[in-house]
């Protein structure tokens, strides 16, 4: 019974925007992935991932200069990439290190 209050549960408490607040679109010239309306970054990659379900999630990939490591923000499901774009910029940039989200 435990499983089904929370599976009610988190369908009340994770419920991402619909629609989302960013397009994805590939850049005819250059054929890289790009979320619209934020501008191109040299140090930023966009890229679709593959669940072992099959599914496809889109990820955000940024880089610092000077990282020694990177890390990975897992967000929860109701996590808009387009909402925490800028935070992965700035945190890349205030913690020095390679950002994949």
């Amino acid at each position: 019974m435990g499983g089904v209050t929370s599976s009610m549960a988190s369908k009340f408490a994770f419920f991402p925007p619909n629609p989302p607040s960013y397009k994805l679109i590939k850049d005819d010239l250059t054929g890289l992935l790009l979320l619209t309306p934020f501008p191109h970054r040299e140090n930023v990659e966009i890229m679709k991932l593959s669940t072992r379900r099959g599914t496809e999630i889109v990820a955000v990939y940024v880089r610092h200069p000077m990282a020694t490591s990177t890390l990975l923000y897992s967000h929860g499901n109701a996590a808009d990439l387009g909402q925490m774009y800028e935070l992965f910029i700035e945190l890349s940039i205030h913690l020095r290190v390679n950002l994949m989200g």
